[in-house]
């Protein structure tokens, strides 16, 4: 009786209990000499009760049923409506049951959808937020810059090109956001298509350190390729956006490393991957903050990345880059120490 609906149990008991009352009634009538008074005494109340209960039974058929059929169809249609695959009737002898199954799903897909979208919205705002904060301080320079021109600092020879070089330089930071933002929203909707080749990797590495060179000279921070991981690989993927995620790891292990430090790049063969890490000796970076350190504008050092430039897009480019390839991307690190970003690539 575990299955039982309440339909079925009311059939059931008004079944079970007429017949006990008939039977009683007909082992009356052949024991006992009853008068035809005494029969009906007994035979009516049981007539009333069947009669009783078939309008009983067609009430809740025909009207409580029909509303809780309603409700499971509305349910039912709603859900179906949401699924890219159409969704199969499910075969069920009652209609209470399949509602309350429907309705339990429905309250459980309600609250995960819910807590979805709180989470999204919770994004969108802090999304938001960051946009207006990388924008805003170009956005007032330029605006400060042009002002102090137009006011008589265009005629003064000793400000009017080096704040034009300054007004100049934060719109390409502008520019550079923008870009940034454009390319992370092409590869999340797949609009981006990968131009995949076969390329050595080790000759990229090469190049991308000596684009960087000078300015890592600069900041006395020296690039190498670690020793006894310089082997030659050849690999498939898009160099161009391979290049890019290269440049920007070694760009950010520039700008946090600490003065006369060193990163270090290695290549390493992982059967059917080939394994690249940059390795850095810097400042590291806090447990706390590791799970977040992919996320769009995500910085541990808010006034330090600000100040260092950039769009603060860096690494959310590279983790969307490197999945677009069907690889990974991962950091470890530890503070005083140093950070290491490690990513795969296909080998051929």
């Amino acid at each position: 009786m575990k299955n039982t609906n309440p339909r079925q149990l009311a059939r059931f008991a008004a079944a079970i209990i007429s017949g006990v009352i008939l039977i009683i009634l007909f082992i009356l009538k052949l024991i006992i000499p009853l008068s035809i008074n005494w029969f009906l005494v007994f035979a009516v109340p049981v007539i009333i009760f069947i009669a009783g209960y078939i309008v009983f039974y067609y009430y809740i058929e025909n009207f409580i049923y029909r509303k809780i059929k309603l409700i499971y169809k509305t349910i039912y249609d709603t859900k179906s409506s949401q699924e890219e695959k159409p969704m199969k009737p499910k075969i069920a002898a009652d209609s209470i049951d399949l509602a309350e199954s429907e309705v339990n799903e429905w309250r459980k897909d309600t609250l995960k959808e819910q807590k979805k979208q709180r989470k999204l919205e919770k994004y969108r705002k802090e999304f938001l937020g960051n946009v207006f904060h990388e924008l805003k301080t170009p956005i007032f320079n330029i605006q400060g810059y042009l002002e102090t021109l137009n006011e008589g600092g265009l005629k003064d020879e000793t400000i009017n090109t080096r704040f034009l070089e300054k007004a100049i330089a934060n719109v390409n930071r502008m520019a550079e956001i923008v870009d940034d933002l454009q390319m992370i929203s092409n590869l999340e909707e797949g609009s981006f298509s990968l131009s995949e080749e076969k390329f050595d990797i080790l000759k990229l590495l090469k190049d991308t350190i000596e684009s960087l060179e000078i300015w890592a000279k600069g900041r006395n921070i020296s690039l190498m390729i670690k020793e006894g991981c310089d082997k030659s690989f050849n690999v498939y993927a898009d160099r161009e956006m391979i290049h890019q995620v290269l440049n920007n790891l070694i760009t950010n292990s520039i700008k946090y490393g600490k003065e006369n430090g060193r990163t270090q790049i290695g290549l390493y063969d992982m059967n059917e991957n080939v394994l690249v890490e940059v390795t850095d000796n810097g400042l590291g970076i806090d447990p706390k903050h590791l799970p977040r350190i992919f996320e769009r504008f995500y910085r541990v050092d808010k006034d330090r990345s600000r100040e260092l430039g950039g769009s603060g897009l860096g690494l959310s480019i590279v983790k969307h880059i490197i999945e677009a390839h069907n690889q990974t991307v991962n950091v470890r690190s530890t503070p005083g120490i140093g950070t290491t970003f490690g990513f795969t690539l296909k080998k051929v």
